[in-house]
């Protein structure tokens, strides 16, 4: 039995609207959940929004609401953004929730049985965008002098009476973790957290007095946690900590967090010290990707090039932009959006090449065939296509997505789809029902194979478009993992059940660009 897997994203900071970087983090998630349940995995994964902070208090003020009017209103647009998205979440956390009060106070208070927690002051910078502090030797020079984070947002001195948390204590296991292979990925971002550590830790401010819109410190009035402290812990709220249950017993720790690269400092040596003091396992992995930029430009509302991702899916469909976001960007490296780069990419790959395949096969055996399948003898040149596809399927793919590498998976599947298109081109089906109809039977059916096995790999991806095409096929909803590819047999048990293949209808049309796009 295939261990449980536990997925997280980052919790989404809900102060606007969410943008097409919500969507490339959790559609990823997504893809990584259904992939793992199609290998056979029990799955638990969990999304959601991070409501507290002064950056929230802030808007809100701005706006003349409440934080937590502001945090109801657009945590609402995250959850109808991921339900649009065919996002398969177990549970949508809200740090405003009550169950995530209680396990903040509970980690809290086994940080401050450690020793771990001491009152003092802190006088340093603060970023209000990030919710982050930051060293003076970590600040970079804006323009007119103008002091600013490593994220280049700006950044304030802040004084106040605070809990410090001992961080300062936990370098040696924290650099023995980082150091443990596969613990964070890609390569690049461990040497960063390595070399940060490496640099000196410093104890870490865990409490702010200036506002009162966060999680209360326990046994204190005027102290709420480090938002950092609260969000982080969502992971295990969502399990049932502090009390345990089947649910914790199960998935913890926690198989993935897959985070920005932005916020790689706060999972990989916060939250693990975190953690360890509160004698918690870590989690297992942690994934720092890249950012997805609007035409090689990082999107901001300041720059005006903010991309509703509600929008793409009105205009293109749930499918075709999940696979261009997977397609497109190497994973783990920056990745550059534009909506012809889409059309274009989902028109050539899905509708011309795999569309196009199913279309014509099944509509061939619709009119050639009366729909009918049956049992026939491959020849050398059907078994060479066959593995072809088989090798693609259920060897490259899964190899590759497991790894994450989900251009490179996508890349192999893309292949299998352009051997069969050409194996349709050298066959020539259309003229062998004079010529040959049983070569003509079995080259269809040969297609009529492959495409099962394509449309059973891509699944994660563009599941609603999988799901159609297997529909069209015959394959059963419960014939569809990816131990399925490795069923030898399940073609000829199909046709023996008279199975008939209607007239299908496109189910990867083209896409067009509106008008503007095009200007």
């Amino acid at each position: 039995m295939a261990d449980p897997f536990y997925i997280t994203t980052a919790i989404h900071y809900p102060n606007g609207k969410p943008h097409i970087g919500h969507a490339y983090e959790t559609i990823a998630a997504d893809i990584i959940a259904r992939f793992q349940r199609l290998l056979g995995r029990e799955v638990r994964f969990q999304t959601g929004t991070d409501e507290h902070g002064l950056k929230m208090a802030q808007k809100a003020r701005d706006l003349g609401m409440t934080p937590r009017a502001l945090a109801d209103e657009m945590s609402g647009h995250f959850r109808d953004l991921f339900d649009k998205l065919d996002i398969t979440y177990d549970r949508f956390i809200r740090t405003t929730d009550a169950d995530h009060h209680r396990a903040s106070h509970a980690i809290w208070e086994a940080m401050a049985a450690k020793g771990d927690l001491y009152l003092d002051r802190y006088e340093g910078w603060y970023s209000v965008r990030d919710e982050a502090y930051y060293d003076e030797k970590e600040l970079v020079e804006g323009e007119g002098g103008e002091k600013l984070s490593p994220q280049g947002t700006p950044v304030e001195w802040t004084e106040e009476e605070t809990w410090f948390f001992r961080l300062s204590s936990y370098a040696e296991p924290l650099l023995e973790l980082l150091n443990k292979p596969g613990f964070l990925e890609p390569a690049s971002r461990r040497n960063e957290m390595i070399a940060f550590v490496e640099g000196g830790l410093k104890d870490l401010s865990v409490s702010r007095t200036s506002f009162d819109w966060g999680v209360k410190v326990p046994g204190s009035e005027n102290h709420v946690m480090y938002v950092w402290v609260d969000a982080l812990t969502n992971y295990i709220t969502g399990l049932g900590y502090p009390d345990g249950g089947e649910l914790w017993d199960k998935f913890w720790p926690a198989s993935l967090h897959l985070i920005g690269k932005d916020i790689v400092r706060f999972h990989t040596i916060y939250w693990p010290a975190f953690l360890m003091s509160a004698d918690l396992p870590v989690p297992q992995k942690v994934f720092g990707h890249g950012f997805l930029l609007n035409r090689g430009v990082k999107e901001s509302k300041s720059a005006g090039n903010v991309t509703d991702p509600n929008e793409l899916v009105d205009l293109y469909g749930v499918d075709a932009l999940r696979y261009f976001l997977m397609a497109e960007v190497t994973f783990g490296q920056d990745g550059s959006y534009s909506a012809q780069a889409l059309v274009n990419k989902v028109n050539a790959e899905l509708a011309n090449s795999f569309g196009n395949l199913a279309q014509r096969t099944l509509s061939m055996i619709h009119k050639n065939m009366d729909g009918k399948l049956e049992a026939f003898e491959p020849s050398e040149d059907d078994m060479k296509l066959l593995s072809t596809v088989r090798e693609a399927c259920r060897d490259v793919l899964p190899r590759e997505f497991e790894a994450l590498n989900f251009s490179v998976g996508i890349e192999a599947w893309l292949k299998a789809v352009f051997a069969c298109n050409a194996y349709v081109d050298e066959q020539a089906p259309w003229g062998l029902k004079k010529t040959d109809p049983e070569r003509m039977k079995a080259v269809l059916q040969t297609l009529f194979m492959a495409i099962r096995d394509l449309a059973i790999a891509i699944q994660p991806v563009v599941p609603a478009k999988s799901a159609t095409v297997l529909d069209q096929l015959g394959v059963g909803e419960d014939h569809r993992s990816y131990a399925d590819l490795s069923n030898e047999g399940w073609f000829a048990a199909l046709a023996s059940t008279g199975h008939s293949i209607e007239k299908p209808n496109p189910v990867f049309p083209r896409l067009e660009l509106p008008e503007q796009e095009t200007a």
